[in-house]
């Protein structure tokens, strides 16, 4: 192929500056994504390798290595990975953050796909090297590709590009850096060490630079330092999760986090331990300062990353963690999975099961430690995970327990989220057997909620659950420590010991003495409730809607209609206030149908609800106040 000039998708014109400018604020990242890419083309040389030997030709260890010429105003890194062809050169490196997996993973097939996800990137890092060069050549011959067919691909990062054929004997890629005049400081071994040193220590094969040597001057010159002809070594050459805890510092953990997750934040915890009995495997787990804003679909694909005797296997390996711990990042490396492990065996292998089980026991102790000697960093956890975290009621039955112990809530006493099941029955009154609480779209909603007056009043504590979650995980938790969770918009209310006899007398007699009344009231509003009957629960508003003890609240049944999701017809109880005005005025009234109907869709605007035909309310209302 002679020379050609070619544009770039156009995307990459409109997004180098971006890239180059805003996306990286510290200049020094770009050598790392540069090695980071180098690490994932051997990756990619490895794993195909597995199946083909042949593609290592003579140079079985793979290596990065990192130099520069003062001269020329150059940085070199060169790997010697998988390498790419002319076409890989011009789809890959002139389309911004276009993965060259997606592409690797499309010529495989059956379970040798599934057990390539995501084998490196070659995407947006690599522009990063316009931080600091006004032009990027890279040469490069994939592997198993004869020596006439290397490339050689040139940009200023501008609107074009320039690819040509060259002959090139060595396999992998050569990044070269033209550097800017401002970034002369980068021409130099001590800074480049240093770079390597924070952010590319874990990388898990040897990054070689040129050794420095005193040379004396001559002729009463001063002497200088040179490069020798001699590599060394300059990182551990050895994946930060197989090194010894003692040995890694604070930094370089965080460094390795920011590397895996993409975010500029260190983590709020993270855990690393070595697991050794029935299945060997290492863990190096964190959880992050903050949740990403897809947090809540469940479909994304999640989870740590899977290495097998430090080959990497796929990214996001979901069999590892339950769905509900889907925040956490991290890497396992497993001793005892088959290198051509499929997703299949994944889910199946007895192996991976107690890889998930020790991991989920990891992490929940993570949290448990922040609850119990960090509390503000828990609170900050909380605040960001703590939604997700309760879908593990209705999916981790062996860890049940210790989630119900991390849940917190505000209540009826307190606004901020920071009461546990166990501090509310730490409080709770003499003779009160439940642990009562009101599931509500909002803290005020359900703390101004009318079926919590009679609580209230009676300085009873109730839980206020305002999470999207909260209703169907209770399906899942109907006590806590012998104490059964009772909620205050379900069934008849039942204060035990707490009600004295006098209010339950009085109960019993409104019954009787408005059962005309309650009757009609079953009759106007048969479309709308299921029955109708007096109550104690409420003080100062004349209505509130209940339903049956097991029934789907209202409150999940609108959740489930706003998500377009199927929803049984729910028909509330209209429970009333006998001794309040408005319903002593309903008998004898002549506008008994429209005041039964004002109340039920006031009890139900109470509850954050909405009248079926809001225009027939406001029309009733209009004409009571004419």
């Amino acid at each position: 192929m002679s020379k050609q000039t070619l544009s770039f998708q156009a995307e990459v014109a409109q997004l180098l500056k971006l890239v180059t400018h805003s996306l990286y604020s510290n200049p020094d990242i770009f050598l790392r994504e540069l090695v980071s890419n180098a690490s994932d083309a051997c990756d990619k040389l490895r794993f195909e390798g597995l199946n083909n030997a042949e593609l290592y030709e003579d140079a079985p260890n793979l290596e990065v290595r990192v130099s520069f010429d003062k001269t020329a105003k150059t940085i070199t890194i060169t790997d010697n990975g998988i390498g790419l062809s002319q076409i890989d050169a011009v789809e890959h490196l002139g389309t911004i953050a276009k993965s060259g997996t997606r592409d690797f993973m499309a010529k495989l097939s059956g379970d040798q796909k599934n057990d390539a996800q995501l084998i490196g990137q070659f995407g947006v890092g690599f522009y990063s090297g316009f931080i600091v060069a006004d032009k990027i050549t890279v040469e490069s011959r994939r592997a198993g590709l004869p020596a006439s067919e290397a490339v050689r691909w040139t940009s200023a990062g501008t609107g074009d590009f320039e690819v040509e054929t060259i002959e090139r004997a060595e396999r992998g890629t050569s990044v070269i850096l033209h550097l800017k005049d401002d970034a002369s400081e980068y021409l130099n071994t001590w800074k480049l060490k240093g770079i390597i040193s924070k952010y590319s220590d874990h990388i898990s094969l040897p990054i070689l630079m040129r050794k420095e040597e005193w040379k004396e001057g001559e002729n009463d010159q001063p002497g200088e330092m040179v490069t020798s002809d001699e590599w060394e070594t300059v990182n551990q050459a050895a994946a930060l999760w197989t090194r010894a805890k003692k040995d890694i510092t604070q930094e370089q953990y965080d460094e390795f986090y920011k590397q895996i997750s993409y975010d500029n934040q260190s983590p709020l915890a993270s855990t690393h331990n070595r697991v050794e009995g029935a299945t060997e495997y290492t863990q190096l787990l964190y959880i992050p300062a903050k949740a990403p804003m897809d947090l809540f679909n469940r479909d994304k694909a999640a989870g740590v990353k899977l290495y097998v005797k430090r080959v990497f296997i796929m990214d996001d390996a979901q069999a590892l963690l339950p769905v509900y711990l889907r925040f956490v990042k991290g890497v396992v490396d497993s001793s005892d999975l088959p290198l051509n492990v499929s997703r299949e065996l994944l889910q199946e292998s007895r192996a991976v099961k107690a890889i998930r089980e020790g991991c989920t026991k990891r992490v929940l102790s993570m949290i448990e430690d922040l609850a119990t000697n960090e509390p503000e960093k828990f609170a900050s956890f909380y605040a960001e995970f703590g939604a997700v975290l309760k879908e593990g009621l209705g999916e981790d039955f062996a860890n049940r327990e210790r989630l119900a112990k991390l849940l917190r809530f505000s209540s009826s006493t307190t606004d901020t989220v920071s009461v546990g099941f166990a501090d509310y029955k730490g409080r709770m009154k003499e003779g009160q057997d439940a642990i009562y609480y009101i599931t509500a779209d909002t803290q005020a909603a359900g703390k101004n909620s009318p079926q919590l007056e009679i609580f209230r009043k009676k300085g009873i504590e109730v839980l206020l659950m305002t999470d999207r979650v909260d209703e169907w995980a209770l399906n899942y938790l109907h006590e806590f420590d012998g104490t059964p969770l009772q909620s205050v918009a379900k069934g008849a209310v039942d204060l035990g010991k707490l009600q004295d006899e006098d209010e339950k007398k009085a109960a019993e007699e409104a019954q009787t003495q408005f059962k005309p009344m309650l009757d009609r009231l079953k009759e106007a509003l048969k479309d709308k409730a299921s029955d109708v009957r007096a109550t104690t629960r409420l003080v100062d508003s004349p209505a509130c809607l209940v339903v049956q003890e097991g029934d789907m609240s209202t409150q999940l049944a609108r959740m489930l209609k706003q998500a377009g999701q199927a929803a049984p017809e729910v028909k509330p109880i209209l429970e009333i206030n006998a001794q309040h005005p408005l319903v002593k005025k309903l008998e004898g009234s002549d506008h008994f149908d429209d005041l039964a109907h004002i109340l039920f869709d006031q009890a139900l605007l109470a509850e954050g609800g909405l009248p079926d035909d809001p225009s027939a309310y406001v029309k009733r209302v209009n004409a009571l106040l004419v």
